[in-house]
């Protein structure tokens, strides 16, 4: 119980550090899940099943997946991260609305409330962008010298 509450006040105390690890793991997250659809076509294949949007073929399923994996590297290093963040967003849109709103929120697998927290940690990166442990830090500090 000690370390739980150990680790809260290390949060506590750096909440920049803290916001820097969400965008790093957030990042991280959509680079691999770019590298699933590239590598795992049976995955990308379930997903071509469950998407109601006409003309969506699978080569927008490779588009998506490059897309998370540039995105997602560039938000994990930080550099353009307010821009990385912005290209994810239509995707997210798109998969909100034509592939888990069926679903429902609440449903079974909770795709659907997955995929809103991930936008909406997206819009806040948007916002917010890199912090001190990101590329676009040291660009800046060291265009300002």
């Amino acid at each position: 119980m000690s370390q739980i509450k150990s680790i809260v006040s290390w949060c506590k105390d750096n909440r920049e550090m803290t916001i820097e690890f969400l965008r790093i793991y957030l990042g991280l997250a959509l680079l691999i899940k770019g590298i699933q659809f590239t590598l795992n076509q049976e995955h990308a294949a379930e997903y071509m099943t469950m998407i109601t949007f006409p003309f969506f073929d699978l080569l927008s399923i490779h588009v998506v997946a490059v897309i998370h994996i540039a995105g997602g590297f560039l938000l994990a290093i930080g550099l353009i991260s307010r821009i990385a963040a912005l290209i994810q967003t239509p995707i997210l849109l798109g998969a909100i609305f034509f592939v888990h709103l069926q679903q429902g929120l609440f449903g079974r697998t909770q795709d659907l409330e997955y995929v809103i927290l991930v936008l909406f940690l997206l819009l806040i990166f948007a916002v917010y962008g890199g912090g001190r442990l990101s590329v676009d830090y040291v660009l800046e500090k060291r265009s300002n010298s």
